[in-house]
């Protein structure tokens, strides 16, 4: 057991060491070719930071875990919401940019009612299913670089420093196969301990992939929100947990889906009720906090400390709730 949870530990630094390694090299390789700093940051960037949930989910979809798959996906989404943009907005609420938080917004939701149908109508996530939601990454990304280059002062900036002026191209290229390398090595090493931890505890995979594995994989977005924060930019923090959130549904869970079709798990019921707890609590929580996070902010045009404070209660009492429902 004691192995077990060393080696999940050593997982998550292998994870995010490499999302590191990975955003380092592809953005310098970007920037030599003089790629717009939207193209990057909505490209490069962000499927760099999400690229450690892709391949959990990926691994675990083809290990036969489809719960691992299935709960790191809504697992992630409410970590980013609820603890990770909840902690940017308790620090710092302010005003937001309307306009380019509603695509965002208007993607996430469409992103999430194909996820319910698989869901709840299906009962699966089948491959045709998973090459839509792909599809639907391809569109969001490319609308968000044509948004980010006829409005650039709208335009997610790019927070990497000027680190990668005084690397060469092959020391690029070497940072980007080691990050994708030491990547798929964590997330092997994350999937297997993490069943074993789950066995040992008595707990469904479900809860371990909620928990653990989605705080784990979404510190990338952790390290971003604080930066931001840092240089007194916390809207880029709140912009790309959205994103983030959608590549979570679209690209984590389309890859998995596309490459290993899976069942949707039933393995964590809620008491002893015989219910889902995936379909009566976790996905009702993550549609939750998204609606508590962004409705007020469009309407209001602003964050408010409240909204923080309720996230970050509401991700207690969920991560509280796993362990005892």
């Amino acid at each position: 057991m004691l192995t077990s949870v060393l080696l999940f530990a050593v997982g998550l630094i292998l994870l995010i060491k490499g999302g590191d390694w990975f955003v380092d090299g592809a953005t310098g390789i970007a920037k030599r070719f003089n790629l717009p700093d939207i193209v990057v940051g909505a490209t490069v960037v962000s499927i760099g930071t999400t690229l450690p949930e892709v391949m959990v989910s990926t691994t675990g979809a083809l290990s036969g875990s489809a719960a691992m798959a299935y709960g790191n996906a809504i697992g992630s989404i409410i970590c980013n919401t609820a603890l990770i943009a909840a902690i940017s907005i308790v620090v710092k609420p302010g005003p937001v940019n309307v306009k380019s938080m509603k695509m965002p917004v208007i993607f996430f939701f469409i992103s999430t009612a194909l996820y319910c149908i698989a869901s709840y109508a299906l009962g699966e996530f089948p491959r045709w299913m998973g090459f839509l939601m792909l599809s639907i990454f391809v569109i969001y990304t490319i609308l968000t670089v044509r948004n980010g280059l006829k409005n650039p002062d709208a335009a997610l900036e790019d927070d990497e420093e000027e680190n990668n002026v005084s690397r060469a191209l092959w020391q690029e290229l070497i940072l980007l196969v080691i990050g994708a390398a030491v990547i798929a090595l964590g997330a092997n090493l994350l999937v297997k301990h993490g069943q074993i931890i789950a066995l040992e505890l008595g707990v469904p995979e479900t809860v371990v992939a909620l928990l653990f594995v989605a705080l784990g994989t979404s510190l990338p977005e952790l390290v971003t929100t604080i930066t931001s924060l840092k240089k007194g930019r916390g809207s880029l923090g709140i912009g790309n947990v959205i994103g983030a959130n959608i590549f979570n549904l679209v690209l984590v869970s389309g890859v998995a889906v596309s490459l290993a079709p899976f069942a949707v798990p039933c393995d964590n019921t809620l008491l002893e009720t015989g219910l889902n707890m995936s379909l009566v609590f976790e996905i009702p929580v993550m549609i939750g906090v998204m609606l508590l996070m962004c409705i007020p902010a469009l309407l209001s045009k602003k964050l408010g400390r409240w909204q923080g404070i309720t996230l970050l209660c509401i991700y207690a009492t969920f991560t509280v709730c796993q362990f005892i429902l």
